[in-house]
């Protein structure tokens, strides 16, 4: 396979699309996205799960507009602009707008990701999915993806199925001592690591297979807990066509020079951005 000189999309499709043209409207919140972002897809999740109204807004993130920076410094999406305020006030960072959003929700739509506060216990084992999506299986799936020699290509198949394995370990520790988080139980709704997690398992079932010949891990369960997760209607609002993901991915699959921040730091050996 050779480098075809594929570019980023611009604009979402699929059922990406129709949710984008149902929130054109202006509204107390701006999503300032990019459709091919996983960081972005998170936040737009839980959006959606945490019914509150928001403005969908593309923008380009190689290009890094003046109005981009206004809300995020490094220029990187997702980023919320809060018009509520005046002047506007900004948010950025996908963790920091889950924070936010799981708050304003609390207060609002009364919808959350999390665990009920009366089990902290419940919570704090969430805490620690999320811990490890974001120390280990996020970095796992760019290093995997960027890797051009073929034993640090099959090296990092290893340490990216290894990290969903753990994944696993850590939702089956939860099934045993609190009954289950998230989707992982067989009724139950989306959750917090879920919406975490998911933009990477759903560009493992394209992008890494495409460019990378990955398989998922097998098992009822955890094929049982994908398919949950990629047909819950919060998650499937937010897909493109796979089309849109090969392509944007195939810098990342060749790692061009300057791919992006999050690329730069993989091949630096530094956290991501």
């Amino acid at each position: 396979m050779t480098d075809s000189g594929k570019v980023y999309h611009r604009s979402c499709t699929g059922p990406a699309l129709q949710t984008v043209e149902q929130h054109a409207q202006d509204q107390d919140i701006t999503l300032f996205a990019s459709c091919f972002c996983p960081f972005v897809q998170r936040v737009w999740a839980a959006l959606e799960y945490l019914e509150i109204p928001y403005k969908y807004y593309e923008v380009d993130p190689y290009q890094k507009s003046q109005e981009l920076l206004n809300v995020s410094p490094k220029g990187l999406v997702p980023a919320i602009m809060l018009n509520t305020f005046d002047p506007p006030r900004a948010l950025n960072e996908s963790t920091v707008i889950l924070d936010f959003l799981e708050d304003i929700a609390a207060k609002s739509t009364h919808r959350s990701l999390f665990p009920p506060s009366t089990d902290p216990y419940a919570k704090a084992l969430v805490r620690l999915q999320l811990d490890h999506i974001s120390r280990t299986l996020v970095p796992a799936f760019y290093k995997y993806l960027q890797a051009q020699d073929p034993k640090a290509q099959i090296s990092g198949g290893k340490e990216f199925h290894a990290a969903i394995q753990t994944l696993v370990e850590l939702f089956e520790r939860a099934e045993r001592e609190v009954g289950g988080t998230g989707l992982w139980v067989e009724g139950g709704d989306l959750g917090w690591a879920d919406v975490m997690v998911a933009p990477w398992i759903f560009r493992a079932t394209n992008a890494l297979k495409h460019y990378r010949g990955f398989e998922m891990p097998r098992g009822t369960k955890f094929e049982s807990w994908v398919g949950r997760l990629f047909e819950h209607p919060a998650f499937k609002k937010t897909c493109s066509d796979e089309e849109l993901y090969l392509d944007s991915y195939e810098r990342y699959a060749f790692n061009r020079p300057n791919t992006s921040q999050v690329a730069n730091a993989i091949n630096s050996g530094r956290g991501l951005p």
